[in-house]
């Protein structure tokens, strides 16, 4: 009897495991990221009660007194270690001490690439208590004063190589009385003051943490711009305590104090700043920096810096799987990749190509008040359904008419939930917990994303303006934008703000712009359905030079189709279903349709024969 009793708990103890991985498959790791989602919460809990307050930046103190003389930043040939880069910004903080029209506590716009000073100068404006507004540096004219005054900032820091982009908007900055500081030694350019000669002979030494005494939880820490559904770009406001779950999120990625993480996105965008910049300072970690991603030289630079982690969106990680293959394309030591927006086919070449890589896809969005970590390592998935995280974070599916942009409700006003496998709107509940402050001095973009009355009278949810969709086993996949918002070159591009400078042009008087799907690559390219001006003729020569005056390189539209008129609904819209539809082959329309050439600086005709190329992959875009 005995030994019976001790059989059947020997084969219990076998079987059940076995029962519970057949049944519950993913069990044991929806029960670890569990515990993950505990630790996130204990640790930013843990910060928020601490005294006096402690922000991002007394992070990277605590880093730079515990790990000084340890390499925090490879830049090129360039080495600096968590001390030199605390001099560094002491340096930088005590030049803005001095600097007439700067005073501590009042924001500040940051014009620069990826360099060693970028991170430089946004922990001095931190150790001074000033909010920073991270500038795209691809920006020009109308769009750069739209995002330098969205956010109330008296002065700008700007890169020398950005010294032209400056000059053509100093008038309107002079007006205005903007103290404009210049990363060179000397400058002739009357309104611009030369900035480095006052760096090199500031003092390094620290700055007392009582010029900082004014910042709370909820003041302002940096304004990151994302494009929206209208309009120019928008100021999402970050304050510290989002800079704070931020911070305790990143520990969730895996990344280690030991880690070096290869950072070639942009420090203007979250990724490169919170994940990577900010990841590294919560890790301890070393940052290699690059001006900007190469596909070509990728690999070669996670060999010479021991790259263990890097950084993605979808078109990175397709464009190194297009290089040439070579024999050591599996010899580097890079075991973390860490971002979102990758196909699936894309991914799964990845790591046939490259070898045994950890790809931590996540989804979340600037200013939004939900995100998933695919902790599975689900191809394809940005997640997964997990009763811990939906009880923290509430959100749904509903349902959503394409065609008329907005919800569909039931005859009480409500939004419909949407059911497994089928595609919705995903929308989170905004709360004390998962807030949504907003876009700075643009409460009407801000009203624009809350969405009332969504699963009973009188609830508030963030509109994410994704489609989702989750499939039986609850993984969570991204589907595609909605409204007048489309991705391309790993960048958000508005519509509304394309169609306005197409609008400008000598020969353009309407255009509709959408995003379409091009094989190959990922997001949506740019296209225009327009109308001319009357008596106008079609010039692809003074078109190119218009867009590639007023817009960056991914929002300039990569397709024109010229109508006769711009289809609107019955409330006006305008109408982009069918023409997205469509797309760019020439064989589903008889109206003209032309194409950027960037080699021609023209706009020229799209025929069936260069339709072939770009689907083949031999016409860029």
């Amino acid at each position: 009897m005995e030994l019976f009793f001790i059989s059947t708990i020997l084969a219990s103890a076998f079987i059940i495991p076995f029962a519970l991985k057949t049944l519950f498959p993913y069990l044991w790791l929806d029960l670890r990221y569990a515990g993950v989602l505990v630790r996130i919460l204990v640790s930013y809990v843990a910060n928020r009660r601490r005294r006096p307050p402690s922000f991002a930046l007394e992070r990277f103190l605590e880093q730079a007194a515990a790990l000084s003389d340890k390499p925090f930043i490879a830049f090129g040939d360039e080495t600096y270690t968590y001390a030199d880069t605390d001099r560094e910004s002491n340096k930088i903080a005590n030049a803005l001490r001095s600097q007439p029209g700067y005073e501590a506590g009042v924001t500040a716009a940051l014009f620069m690439g990826n360099e060693p000073r970028f991170l430089f100068t946004w922990l001095a404006l931190a150790k001074l208590g000033s909010p920073v507004a991270l500038l795209n540096y691809n920006i020009r004219s109308k769009s750069l004063l739209h995002c330098f005054n969205c956010c109330k900032a008296t002065v700008l820091l700007a890169a020398a190589e950005l010294k032209e982009a400056v000059e053509d908007v100093l008038p309107s900055l002079m007006d205005q009385g903007v103290t404009v500081l210049l990363m060179v030694k000397s400058c002739d350019t009357p309104g611009i003051v030369s900035f480095s000669d006052k760096v090199e002979e500031a003092a390094d030494t620290p700055l007392p943490p009582s010029i900082r005494s004014h910042v709370t939880f909820k003041s302002p820490a940096v304004y990151i711009y994302t494009s929206g559904t209208t309009g120019l770009p928008k100021a999402a406001l970050v304050d510290q305590n989002r800079l704070l779950s931020a911070l305790a999120v990143i520990t969730a990625y895996g990344v280690k104090s030991e880690d070096v993480m290869y950072v070639n996105l942009p420090l203007y965008h979250t990724a490169g700043f919170l994940v990577g910049f900010l990841g590294c300072i919560e890790t301890g970690s070393t940052l290699v920096l690059k001006r900007k991603f190469s596909a070509s030289q990728f690999w070669d630079d996670c060999r010479k810096y021991n790259v263990t982690v890097i950084q993605y969106i979808g078109e990175v990680m397709r464009y190194l799987c297009c290089t040439p293959k070579r024999d050591n394309d599996k010899d580097h030591k890079v075991r973390l990749a860490i971002g979102n927006g990758v196909r699936a086919e894309v991914w799964k070449e990845f790591l046939s190509r490259f070898g045994s890589i950890h790809v931590f896809e996540f989804y979340a969005s600037t200013e939004g008040n939900i995100g998933f970590l695919n902790y599975t390592g689900k191809i394809g998935a940005v997640g997964r359904v997990h009763f811990l995280h939906k009880r923290l974070f509430p959100y749904t599916l509903v349902k959503y008419d394409t065609e008329r942009d907005e919800p569909v409700r039931d005859a009480n006003g409500l939004c419909i939930e949407t059911s497994k496998g089928k595609t919705g709107l995903l929308v989170s509940k905004i709360t004390d917990i998962t807030p949504f402050v907003g876009y700075a001095q643009n409460e009407e973009q801000t009203e624009r994303k809350k969405l009332r009355n969504v699963l009973k009278k009188g609830d508030l949810y963030f509109n994410t303006g994704d489609l989702m969709r989750i499939d039986k086993d609850n993984f969570v996949y991204f589907q595609d934008r909605v409204g007048d918002t489309f991705r391309w070159k790993g960048e958000n591009v508005a519509t509304t703000e394309v169609s306005d400078i197409l609008s400008m042009s000598d020969c353009l008087q309407e255009a509709n712009v959408y995003g379409v799907q091009v094989p190959g690559h990922e997001g949506r390219a740019g296209m225009a359905a327009a109308t001319l001006k009357n008596d106008a003729r079609f010039d692809g020569s003074k078109l190119y030079d218009h867009v590639v005056s007023y817009l960056p390189s991914y929002a300039r539209p990569r397709f024109i189709r010229l109508q006769s008129a711009v289809e609107v609904t019955a409330t006006f819209k305008q109408m982009k279903v069918k023409l997205v539809n469509q797309g760019f082959d020439p064989e589903n329309t008889q109206e003209p349709l032309y194409v950027l050439d960037d080699r021609a600086k023209s706009y020229v005709p799209l025929t069936a024969e260069v339709y072939r190329s770009i689907l083949s992959g031999s016409v860029k875009l």
